[in-house]
């Protein structure tokens, strides 16, 4: 999806403001909740890639995040490897896997692609249970090395190091988005999620592009299994967990599919969103309830998620103004 010149002064406008909130927040738990955000909006609209740029339905795509938890996990805590350096294998995994992964499912299609995907996921997780000496099993990994950089600890800053590494991994992320929906490939993508018998008649491999769109999807997603593992210094079995499928999926269809930028901007919303519902009395459980309906809510007065919700609300305010 072509970005135009309002959407992009809006996403540089967003970033800006992203960039100096930790001046003015000082608060180390509202700065988690950001970071939080970071992570989910980055592995949202990474998995947009294949599922609203391709139209694969991929339900593996968490674990590929899982993925990169493991990897930084094992790399810097077992083997001694930098921080930094564990977080970006996490990336390489990842999409080592996706390989794998999207080998058998490049030339499926509808429920068995839901089905092999997910199976995958089972797959994986079986495996970090069963390799407790590597993995920890069901009680996972803790006391990870955390990021230095140089003197500077960035675990007794209150947050400011790794709400700017969480940012940048974002940015870095939406560019990377940016770029390849707007190139050549990211077309052909678009052309064999809309008339893939029609791509392949022009000559497009419709197999070779699904392979790459769900290795591309998961480069980021791994990278920010990896930094979610290093901020944290936790890994558990709980990233391949139902409830964090369900809300990332939450974010891509409320952002808006075949965008970049949509999901990103649902991730900041439902994750304060849901935070803030938790503190209220009754609202515990409820509020995944909440986000349900307001996920049926966007789909049916804006198909195309909050992007298309606040271009109609843009259009009319102009109307109004004339």
């Amino acid at each position: 999806m072509m970005v135009s010149k309002p959407q992009l002064l809006a996403i540089l406008a967003l970033f800006a403001a992203l960039a100096v909130v930790p001046l003015f927040v000082t608060d180390s738990y509202v700065r988690h909740l950001f970071i939080i955000a970071f992570v989910y909006a980055v592995i949202a609209s990474n998995w947009n890639l294949s599922l609203g740029h391709c139209g694969v339905f991929n339900f593996g795509h968490l674990t590929f995040f899982g993925i990169g938890v493991y990897t930084a996990a094992i790399a810097s805590k077992t083997f001694g490897v930098n921080p930094w350096v564990a977080m970006l294998l996490g990336g390489g995994t990842a999409a080592l896997s996706a390989l794998l992964l999207a080998a058998p499912v490049a030339r499926l299609k509808g429920i068995y692609v839901v089905l092999v995907t997910f199976a995958f996921t089972q797959l994986v997780l079986q495996l970090v249970l069963s390799q407790s000496q590597i993995t920890g099993g069901a009680e996972g990994m803790v006391r990870l090395p955390f990021l230095e950089l140089g003197s500077y600890s960035f675990l007794k800053d209150f947050k400011f190091g790794y709400y700017y590494v969480g940012l940048a991994l974002l940015a870095f992320s939406c560019l990377f988005l940016a770029l390849v929906s707007n190139s050549s490939f990211g077309k052909s993508l678009k052309a064999v999620r809309d008339a893939e018998d029609y791509a392949a008649a022009r000559g497009i491999s419709v197999a070779r592009q699904r392979i790459l769109a769900l290795t591309l999807s998961a480069i980021f997603t791994g990278i920010a299994g990896g930094f979610y593992a290093i901020y944290l210094r936790v890994a558990s079995p709980e990233v391949f967990g139902f409830g964090t499928l369900s809300l990332a999926l939450s974010m891509v269809l409320i952002g808006g599919v075949n965008t970049v930028f949509g999901p990103v901007l649902a991730a900041l919303v439902l994750t304060f969103a849901t935070e803030a519902m938790a503190g209220l009395q009754g609202f515990e459980d409820a509020r995944f309830i909440v986000i349900a309906v307001a996920m049926i809510l966007v789909l049916r007065l804006a198909p195309e998620g909050l992007v298309e919700l606040l271009g109609k609300l843009r259009l009319s305010t102009r109307g109004a103004r004339t």
